[in-house]
């Protein structure tokens, strides 16, 4: 049987239950292997912007999926410097693993075609798109006949208003899971 391993990138700053769930939501429906969790160095669409540490946002998501054997994280984007390219990180795990599937949110879909070699991705991955609802699929690009959409449920939890709420003393609980809020209050971050 060949494993399909679904890769899930991003800032992860920091990794939260929205991001958990829709992972265990795609490795049922797709019928995953694992679920490879890759957080970034410098993602493409945040060029500029301030973020946490690489070592603080990979050890989040390290602590965050710990205790799930099928949830895997991957160094790859971190321990490589400057922009953290999709192409360049599937052409990379392709000599890993045979089959892979991009899980990326609709958002992203739409953008896609601003995406360094969108053509090459397609042909290494399968685009595994968070789904919305079908009447607002209006806005339609080249890349939507290479997509599988998959029905998630649709957590409104964003990390900018978790490190604002850090920021702001507000409570983070129900938002990350307890051993991500000890790690950021432990360490200080987002204050």
């Amino acid at each position: 049987m060949v494993e399909t391993i679904g890769i899930y990138g991003g800032t992860f700053d920091p990794i939260h239950l929205g991001h958990l769930i829709t992972a265990q939501y795609v490795y049922e429906i797709r019928k995953l292997s694992k679920v490879l969790f890759i957080p970034c160095n410098v993602s493409p669409l945040k060029i500029g912007m301030e973020r946490t540490p690489n070592e603080d946002r990979f050890n989040m998501v390290k602590l965050a999926i710990e205790d799930i054997p099928y949830f895997l994280i991957s160094d790859y984007e971190i321990k490589n410097p400057g922009v953290s390219y999709t192409i360049n990180t599937l052409t990379y795990l392709k000599n890993q693993y045979d089959n892979f599937e991009l899980i990326i949110g609709y958002d992203n879909l739409l953008q896609f075609e601003e995406w360094k070699d969108g053509d090459e991705i397609v042909k290494l991955a399968k685009l595994v798109v968070l789904g919305r609802d079908t009447h607002e699929y209006e806005k339609e690009n080249r890349f939507f006949k290479f997509a599988e959409f998959v029905k998630t449920p649709r957590i409104d939890i964003s990390s900018s208003e978790i490190r604002g709420r850090v920021k702001n003393n507000l409570p983070i609980d129900f938002l990350v899971p307890s051993k991500i809020k000890n790690y950021i209050f432990k360490k200080g971050l987002y204050r």
